[in-house]
């Protein structure tokens, strides 16, 4: 089990936060609901933070529950029930339906992890090193940034393309995943890319975002995020995203 953890989320801006953390003694999982288009029919009578909300409920239930089987045989389960749950009202073939990236850790034997979509894991090392987990196939797609709706509504949960939960259940089989000895590993750091901004667009260090993390709390970590978006502004897209941190010490120092 882990030591400690501790967890911040906070919207980025007046509308509803559609980033979720939920977590247990031995395991945190984040989400991140993918921001509906304007203008754009989902198919679905419910908006991202239902999906959010009902996919992380499953999955709490499956973790809290010490369900058997890896992470990605965890998140198949869970995307398929919550999709049963509205596949009656809704039409869950449509591809704008609402998705969300996942990432979680669980301690057992081992640590395990696992990334669908943009959220990373950061593991701090016992060497005093990190390693980034992270799923970068959205940002490898072709004609780079802005990518336009039809793009993502054709490459979204198909091959060459990447995967976020959505409806398919199979989507959880294409995960990043992996697992590391106890004794190779200080702590976790488990990031929506609200986050990952200090890294990806801001330069930051991933050692220094978990030094922060470790001394200074989640919170600090948001407030760090929201002062640089404020003094240099995005890269793309929104100015201030939802922004969720949490940190699972195991042992020894940070």
């Amino acid at each position: 089990m882990f030591r400690e953890v501790v967890c911040a989320t906070r919207p980025g801006s007046a509308r509803p936060n559609e980033d979720l953390v939920i977590a247990g003694p031995s395991w945190i999982a984040v989400l991140d609901g993918a921001t509906a288009p304007s203008g754009v029919d989902s198919g679905c009578v419910h908006d991202v933070a239902w999906l959010v909300g009902r996919l992380g409920g499953a999955l709490a239930a499956e973790l809290a529950g010490d369900a058997p089987g890896s992470l990605a045989a965890i998140l198949e389960r869970a995307i398929e029930a919550t999709a049963a749950s509205h596949a009656a009202t809704c039409d869950l073939a449509n591809p704008d339906s609402p998705s969300a990236t996942v990432a979680m850790v669980r301690v057992r034997e081992r640590l395990e992890y696992l990334v669908l979509g943009d959220s990373p894991v950061v593991l701090r090392l016992a060497g005093g090193g990190v390693r980034v987990v992270y799923d970068d196939r959205l940002d490898r797609l072709p004609g780079g940034r802005p990518y336009s709706l039809e793009l993502v509504r054709r490459l979204r949960n198909a091959p060459g393309g990447f995967w976020v939960a959505a409806a398919r259940p199979e989507a959880a089989r294409e995960s990043v995943t992996g697992e590391i000895a106890l004794g190779d590993v200080r702590g976790a750091g488990v990031f929506t890319d609200g986050v990952a901004r200090l890294v990806d667009w801001y330069g930051r260090r991933w050692e220094d975002v978990l030094d922060l993390l470790a001394g200074q709390g989640p919170q600090a970590v948001i407030a760090a995020v929201r002062e640089l978006e404020s003094e240099r502004g995005p890269v793309w897209g929104k100015r201030h995203d939802d922004a969720t941190a949490a940190w699972g010490l195991l042992h020894g120092p940070a």
